[in-house]
């Protein structure tokens, strides 16, 4: 059920509040009830989600309510650039997530994003822009899905957004297959204006995901700097190694329609190559005998042929003779026609 425009939510800008016992069961908590202070939460642990086009959003972040303040400042700010920074045992970052449309429809735009902060007993996240992550890693902890610790939640929100990046993917292999089809059996009708989305949504998909590679390589590497839970770190390995085998993936999807886009520029030229040969030689044939032609259609005295009773025979006649003659010479200077 929707809240009133003028009911206030318990914090600023906070969309939701989920408190998870000790058991990993996500409870939302209702409307007017007080949020726990981060750090204070019993044995279980808390996550809440704030939309970050409130701008008290930036006071309780300056307040230190969210976490370490300075953290969350750099964290939470407007640079959309994926990133992730470690400070006191807390680890921020700035993902990239899908952009939800009004319709439910997803858009796979690089400005869609993420902003975290993990502690040891909290997720803070925030958005700018509707996003799907956060909304489905929800509704699983709401439908009982058990989640055992904060890195737990940012584990499936990543997940959720790789599975879309994944099935986006795969739609685009089923196209370039179809493609290839086409062009293998030279009947491609369309097909370079298909190809062209068909790149450019593969390379967008890659750039997301090079950015969300660097992030979790990044906090992989931090583990080594600073002492970080052994459960965040084994978190981060996993996500790293799913994100290095579906952007491998989008690698290949990406050099697979540049090379379908080289195949069928290539065909495209040999059909232009052969259709200007048979131009050429159709000129060629018809060039002596529009000579000819012209030179007895002229209209002045002492025309050839002019008293003569079959002089119109005799000017077809070598109209004939002259393209027999242009097509031997064609055949004796070896111009063929372009070879597949």
């Amino acid at each position: 059920m929707g809240r009133l425009l003028s009911e206030e939510p318990a914090l600023p800008g906070l969309l939701w509040a989920m408190r998870f016992d000790e058991a990993g069961c996500g409870h939302l908590l209702a409307h007017g009830e007080p949020v726990p202070t981060l750090g204070t939460f019993g044995e279980g642990f808390l996550w809440l989600h704030f939309n970050l086009n409130d701008t008290r959003v930036a006071e309780l972040a300056a307040e230190g309510r969210l976490g370490p303040a300075r953290l969350v400042e750099a964290v939470f700010a407007s640079d959309p650039h994926q990133r992730i920074a470690v400070e006191a045992h807390h680890i921020g970052g700035v993902v990239a997530d899908l952009v939800r449309e009004r319709d439910a429809g997803v858009r796979t735009e690089p400005g869609g994003r993420l902003h975290f902060v993990l502690g040891a007993n909290h997720l803070v996240s925030g958005r700018r822009h509707p996003v799907m992550g956060p909304e489905l890693a929800r509704s699983d902890a709401a439908d009982g899905r058990s989640i055992a610790a904060p890195a737990g939640i940012l584990e499936i929100l990543v997940g959720h957004v790789v599975t879309a990046m994944a099935a986006a993917g795969g739609r685009l292999g089923d196209e370039l297959d179809g493609i290839e089809d086409h062009i293998l059996d030279e009947r491609a009708r369309g097909e370079r204006r298909r190809l062209g989305p068909i790149r450019r949504e593969a390379v967008r998909l890659h750039r997301q995901l090079l950015g969300l590679r660097a992030v979790f390589h990044r906090l992989e590497e931090a583990g080594d700097e600073v002492e970080l839970p052994a459960a965040t770190l084994a978190t981060a390995a996993r996500i790293a190694q799913r994100l290095d085998a579906l952007d491998r993936d989008m690698v290949v999807l990406a050099e697979r329609s540049r090379l379908l886009q080289e195949e069928l520029a290539s065909q495209l030229a040999q059909q232009s190559t052969r259709q200007l040969y048979t131009l050429s030689i159709l000129t060629a044939l018809f060039l002596p005998p529009t000579l000819v032609t012209g030179l007895f259609g002229m209209n002045t005295k002492g025309l050839p042929l002019a008293e003569f009773e079959n002089g119109s025979t005799l000017a077809i006649g070598l109209a004939v003779l002259s393209a027999a003659a242009a097509f031997v010479l064609i055949r004796t200077l070896g111009i063929r026609p372009p070879r597949d």
